[in-house]
């Protein structure tokens, strides 16, 4: 399905207890399904839905054609009774290939999934949270195949936070003096491309990772065990504090930050969590008080993507591939196209574009129209509509 705005509650599907084989219990989770969907429940998020069969992902990124099976099953008894609920599925494991048999409308098994090509790039779900160097280039080519490989056969989901990662402004943008123009950056790059975009709780009012000191403060589970393997292998406590900041993933976990209130005004309670210390100066109600704050960029970026089916149905075309700074591609609709230029780094680098264009959004209030730039400033992101 060619997905425009969807804005439905949604529900979260997990499974670590059934036994698909069961046909009784598959039959029971289809009425808990239908139940939610009665209810007006219209967006569904299904976890780790390519663990259903034990080892299905095999060798050689091959696939159980059993997942498929009961994909199918699933969605003719549920999704598929109804022509307005979104499925996407967190398939860990997949590839491309993979992605466009679970997305492939005419297979009739998920609207999209969330995979995490782009997101193991840098290491930050390894295993041993070992920094992974990598750059720009590279960045441009994994996401430049997901755009044009599902192009007109699945649908793409979008996405730089989720609840397993480090926050994406600390991560690759600035969180420092550029927070705001890095932040803004990093969600027109992501709004301007083909597919479904996500935007994670506090991702929308730019909030960055935590700069706790001690491992208590950092509860999740998964983190305490690196914290004990990584002192085991030889990491002194100030290496593995200093890893455990960049990557845990506690840091997408503290509470929202609603005001600069006690505990952001999350709770007046013990929140599980810490708080973030820079609540007061990042908050909701700070973001909705500055008509220049991340969030109404967000806004912005979102009323483009109901305005103009360009920014929906596009086609994209990556430009300047081996640039190490800028981010540079176009969608084109028909005769209409728009030019999304980004630069990835807080240096100031040259551009000129001969075409005429103007800027339907920016994170510069002084950006000139297209044929009359001649640089990009630190983080600046521009959308053109081309003439």
């Amino acid at each position: 399905p060619q997905v425009k705005e969807y804005y439905y509650h949604t529900f979260s599907i997990q499974q670590p207890d059934l036994n698909w084989k069961n046909e009784n219990m598959r039959q029971e989770l289809y009425a808990m399904i239908r139940f939610w969907m009665d209810k007006g429940i219209r967006g569904f998020r299904l976890d780790a839905i390519d663990n259903i069969v034990k080892d299905g992902h095999g060798g050689n990124d091959q696939q159980s054609p059993q997942i498929h099976t009961y994909l199918q099953e699933m969605t003719k008894n549920t999704f598929g009774l109804r022509n307005d609920v979104l499925t996407v599925g967190e398939t860990g494991g997949t590839t491309l290939e993979m992605a466009k048999e679970y997305s492939n409308p005419e297979r009739k098994e998920l609207d999209m999934v969330f995979q995490f090509k782009l997101m193991d790039i840098d290491g930050v779900r390894s295993g041993n949270w070992e920094p992974k160097a990598y750059t720009l280039p590279q960045l441009k080519t994994i996401m430049a195949s997901w755009q044009t490989g599902l192009d007109e056969i699945g649908w793409n989901s979008l996405f730089w936070n989720n609840h397993d990662l480090p926050r994406i402004v600390s991560r690759w943008g600035n969180d420092g003096d550029y927070r705001v123009l890095s932040a803004k950056m990093l969600a027109t790059l992501l709004h301007g491309m083909k597919g479904t975009p996500y935007i994670y709780q506090g991702e929308e009012i730019g909030m960055t990772n935590v700069p706790f000191q001690t491992i208590d403060e950092f509860p999740d589970i998964e983190t305490q065990n690196i914290y004990q393997e990584r002192l085991k292998a030889g990491f002194t406590e100030e290496e593995t504090m200093y890893a455990i900041r960049a990557k845990a993933r506690d840091n997408a976990r503290t509470p929202m930050q609603w005001n600069a209130e006690k505990n952001a005004g999350f709770t007046e309670g013990i929140p599980w969590y810490r708080v973030n210390p820079n609540y007061k100066e990042i908050n909701v109600e700070q973001a909705l008080a500055d008509p220049e704050s991340v969030f109404y960029h967000y806004q912005k970026l979102i009323q483009l993507r109901k305005e103009h089916e360009v920014m929906v149905y596009g086609t994209y075309q990556l430009l300047f591939p081996e640039d190490e700074d800028l981010y540079i591609y176009t969608r084109t609709l028909e005769e209409e196209k728009w030019l999304i230029v980004c630069n990835f780094h807080e240096k100031t680098r040259k551009l000129q574009c001969k075409r005429a264009g103007q800027v339907m959004l920016s994170n510069y209030a002084d950006t000139p129209a297209a044929e009359k730039i001649t640089e990009l400033r630190p983080y600046e992101a521009v959308i053109y509509q081309m003439e």
